[in-house]
């Protein structure tokens, strides 16, 4: 036997490589993303009262932040209840950005034109979340604007539980919010829209969702209650992605499911889970029909639970997701408010959060990870973003192209002219209005057809047709310059020669 041990040990050490052949120590795409929740001022503002000065402030130290993390996308909550951060034909100014609700906010812009511009700055995608049925928080109506559904269109409210919601089985209701997603799609440079798991309500005990009448008057013949129910949420969804696309084809759709589908108690192509409530049977969502379809394009299931808990572990959770995937990008959400602050002790231990990262990694199926939310990594969990930071993400990494467009590259962009100031070149191009971020190499000599994201030395928000390059962060005698795309495909890059320009001298 031991004449064969070298062969053996071969054999072992390429089967265990084989395990983590897709585990990319720093992948060039990757989605990184956060959530921003802006109802009762969980993440943003800290206070609808504060100042613009001071809003703005505490956005940009979350921004920044998560720019110096290399995270690539936040999420911002931008409808709450029925509110909008916005200025909105179809909803009153949240309470929560302006302190009373229908007030318009004392800033000298544009509000959501302003927090995107500062997010593609900084090389982030801006995500706009809604709540589709959520109309009221509580039970605090006095509160409300007159302008609000809730007063302009209670026929469209169920009361449940101490809150209120739009009625889904309601075309009027699927009308009305198709028409703020093509308001808020048609007036912002968005890269996203993005709903969470609110769909039906978390069920109440001793409650009944009245709904009733909408039921005998809108669903088909022999269709039972859940069905219809679970048919209403499919056909806002479809509808929604169909309004984005028809507007702005390059604008996704991402939904954020409560992350068990079903126990395999009841189905046995359910999860080995024991969760209380599930996606399909008590929120009525069915996302699997919706990656079926091709009605969305990522979905990031929230698994907000630690690696091996009984009743539903994470690590389980992220399996059975990845082995029912349809071609939709996957994203794993992550409870990062869960760190040292929950009754499960696993989340104790500062490698738990990285470990659920590590995991994600290895699973090909899942192409990034979202944290929930955006104030639990900012205080107090410095040993755990140092060791997220160190490990996994290290370097920036490009969010991932929308799907179905991988082998539909952009044309290289045409050079037209070279300028310079005393700190700065200007690359003028001949057209890329349709392009979102220049991004600039350390390059050799000669090109590569694609170059490792550790090569990257600036990711430059497109504003026109001048790509402006800090030179204190130009280094050596060639940089590769590429474009990344409203979709997010990366074009041919295309070699610059600094010694060849005039502001250098000949010597460089």
């Amino acid at each position: 036997m031991i004449r064969f041990f070298p062969l053996l040990t071969l054999l072992l050490l390429f089967t265990s490589c084989s395990i983590f052949r897709n585990y990319e120590k720093h992948p060039k795409t990757e989605f990184r993303g956060v959530w921003v929740a802006t109802v009762v001022n969980i993440d943003w503002p800290k206070n609808g009262k504060d100042t613009a000065e001071k809003q703005k402030t505490d956005y940009l130290n979350i921004l920044d932040f998560y720019q110096k993390e290399n995270y690539n996308a936040v999420i911002v909550q931008v409808r709450a209840a029925g509110d909008a951060f916005y200025d909105s034909e179809f909803a009153p100014w949240s309470r929560f950005l302006t302190g009373e609700e229908g007030t318009p906010p004392q800033w000298n812009t544009d509000v959501l034109e302003w927090m995107i511009l500062e997010t593609h700055k900084r090389g982030m995608e801006f995500h706009a979340w809604l709540n589709p049925y959520r109309a009221t928080f509580d039970e605090n109506f006095e509160v409300l604007s007159e302008t609000h559904d809730y007063c302009t269109h209670p026929e469209w409210m169920v009361h449940y539980g101490k809150k209120n919601y739009y009625n889904p089985g309601l075309p009027e209701v699927r009308n009305h919010f198709t028409k703020v997603i093509g308001e808020l799609v048609s007036q912002y440079d968005i890269d996203a829209v993005h709903f969470d798991d609110y769909f039906y309500p978390y069920k109440v005990k001793g409650e009944t969702f009245r709904d009733s009448i909408a039921f005998k008057e809108h669903a088909l013949a022999r269709q039972n209650l859940e069905d219809w129910r679970r048919s209403n949420i499919d056909s806002l969804v479809k509808q929604v992605n169909d309004t984005i696309k028809s507007i702005k084809p390059w604008v996704q759709f991402g939904i954020s499911p409560f992350g068990v589908w079903k126990n395999n108690s009841t189905d046995p192509k359910g999860s080995d889970t024991k969760a209380g409530q599930t996606t399909y049977e008590d929120l009525y969502a069915d996302p699997l029909l919706w990656m079926q379809k091709g009605w969305i394009d990522y979905l990031a299931p929230q698994v907000y639970w630690s690696m091996d808990l009984p009743a539903a572990s994470h690590r389980k959770i992220v399996d059975w997701w990845a082995n029912h995937n349809y071609g939709t990008h996957l994203y794993v959400g992550n409870g990062a408010y869960k760190v040292r602050n929950n009754s499960d002790v696993a989340w104790n231990d500062e490698k738990e959060l990285p470990n659920q990262l590590k995991l994600a990694r290895r699973t090909p199926e899942i192409s990034g990870n979202i944290m929930f939310s955006a104030k639990s990594l900012m205080t107090d969990k410095e040993d755990v973003v140092e060791d997220i930071h160190k490990k996994f993400y290290k370097y920036p990494a490009l969010t991932p192209t929308a799907p179905g467009l991988y082998r539909n590259l952009p044309e290289k962009p045409v050079l037209t002219s070279v300028q310079e100031t005393s700190e700065e070149i200007l690359l003028q191009f001949q057209d890329i209005s349709n392009q979102r971020y220049a991004l600039m190499y350390k390059s050799g000599r000669s090109n590569k057809e694609m170059y490792p994201i550790k090569k990257l030395e600036q990711k430059i928000f497109v504003n026109g047709n001048t790509v402006t390059l800090s030179k204190a962060a130009l280094k050596g005698k060639h940089i590769a310059i590429s474009f990344v795309d409203k979709y997010g495909r990366e074009t041919e890059s295309q070699i610059i020669h600094l010694k060849k320009l005039d502001m250098y001298g000949s010597e460089r």
